[in-house]
């Protein structure tokens, strides 16, 4: 049986505990239903999505159960990790160029043009506050 191709504008996937793929739909509903724990709490799981984005992101996330691995596919951005004796800024400008975001590091990204990230998640009590505005 051959399995019908999906897309990352549309689809996200959990990588379970056991290596097991499941795909879900990414519509209007998704990011509620991900942020009110509805889809689960993703114990020991990964969440892979695509985004786009331009500008600052208005939110910072911080991962406290694993690292994220965010890969550039389209365009260029910085991402600014937020340590605690200091920012340090990474710039990916190249597709296929990825940043590893150490586990419990605050983060956000920002872009002057438009890009396109592979974002691969430990999700599980991921946290976010509003990204410093310039």
């Amino acid at each position: 049986m051959a399995a019908n191709p999906y897309s990352f504008d549309q689809t996200a996937v959990r990588l379970g505990v056991d290596a097991r793929a499941e795909t879900l739909a990414l519509d209007e509903h998704f990011w509620p239903r991900l942020m009110s724990g509805e889809l689960g709490d993703f114990h020991h799981e990964f969440l892979i999505t695509q985004a786009r984005s331009i500008g600052r992101w208005s939110q910072a996330e911080m991962h406290p159960c694993g690292e994220e691995i965010v890969c550039l596919l389209d365009g260029a951005v910085d991402f600014v990790l937020q340590h605690s004796n200091g920012d340090e800024t990474i710039t990916l400008r190249e597709p296929g160029a990825f940043v590893v975001v150490p586990r419990g590091v605050w983060h956000y990204a920002e872009s002057s043009e438009a890009c396109r990230l592979l974002f691969i998640t430990a999700g599980e009590n991921t946290q976010h506050r509003p990204a410093p505005q310039e």
